[in-house]
């Protein structure tokens, strides 16, 4: 599914979204990774929802959001109670979604000027 014809100045964005793939700007990752307007984290060592915990919130946290997307995959998931909680407590956003909603929700916000991360789940369990 195609986001984004023209190319937004200003921010990353999510070009396309594929069965393996998400394509950024004109690069197909993978593998997953997290985004936020002005850089993008690749190699994010998360492959399923269900490995989640609070040791990967400080990782979001450092991207210094003011709302996390999450992309669970090809149909929407949510993550475990310690990860949200995380959040919950530095009363951060998070919303939990399929990574073609997760995507444009991100380009709708990131394009606002909003300071929003999304961290998009790809792998063979996603």
């Amino acid at each position: 599914m195609d986001l984004s014809l023209d190319r937004p100045d200003g921010y990353l964005f999510v070009r396309r979204v594929g069965e393996s793939g998400i394509t950024l700007i004109d690069r197909e990752l993978t593998d997953s990774f997290l985004l936020a307007p002005d850089q993008a984290v690749e190699h994010w060592p998360v492959h399923e929802i269900g490995s989640l915990g609070a040791e990967h919130v400080e990782t979001l946290l450092a991207l210094q959001p003011e709302l996390v997307l999450l992309g669970t995959g090809s149909r929407q998931a949510f993550p475990p109670a310690a990860f949200m909680a995380g959040f919950l407590r530095k009363g951060i956003g998070l919303e939990a979604m399929d990574n073609a909603a997760a995507a444009r929700t991100y380009n709708l916000l990131a394009g606002e000027g909003r300071r929003v991360v999304a961290a998009f789940i790809l792998g063979a369990h996603s």
